[in-house]
């Protein structure tokens, strides 16, 4: 299992639209992609913004991610929605990810 981390960097005051938007419309997507979460978190305390939201997608291998993700970002419901959901303007400012490999000790496999 491979875990992708993605952090979104909201722009200002634009983190509760992506938070709706993932409660009512991606989350939903993701299930009918086969697309799996591990956690969703916003920063409470510590480095990183108050506008973040930090999430874990797991994997069974890169060529799972790769056609699952292509699929998802080329469904034309996810498309509208998301159109939809910008229409005050943009939400996402900047995006990072990483994909992560748990260590043999890890509790997390």
């Amino acid at each position: 299992m491979i875990y992708e981390l993605r952090i979104y960097h909201c722009v200002s005051g634009r983190l509760p639209a992506l938070l709706k938007r993932f409660e009512t419309t991606t989350l939903e997507l993701w299930k009918r992609h086969g697309i799996r979460q591990a956690g969703f978190w916003t920063v409470l305390v510590g480095d990183g913004g108050n506008q973040d939201l930090h999430y874990l997608l797991a994997w069974e291998s890169l060529a799972e991610r790769e056609a699952k993700w292509n699929k998802f970002m080329s469904d034309p419901e996810w498309l509208a929605k998301r159109a939809e959901s910008e229409r005050d303007g943009p939400i996402i400012a900047s995006i990072k990810n990483m994909f992560l490999q748990p260590t043999a000790f890890s509790s997390v496999q």
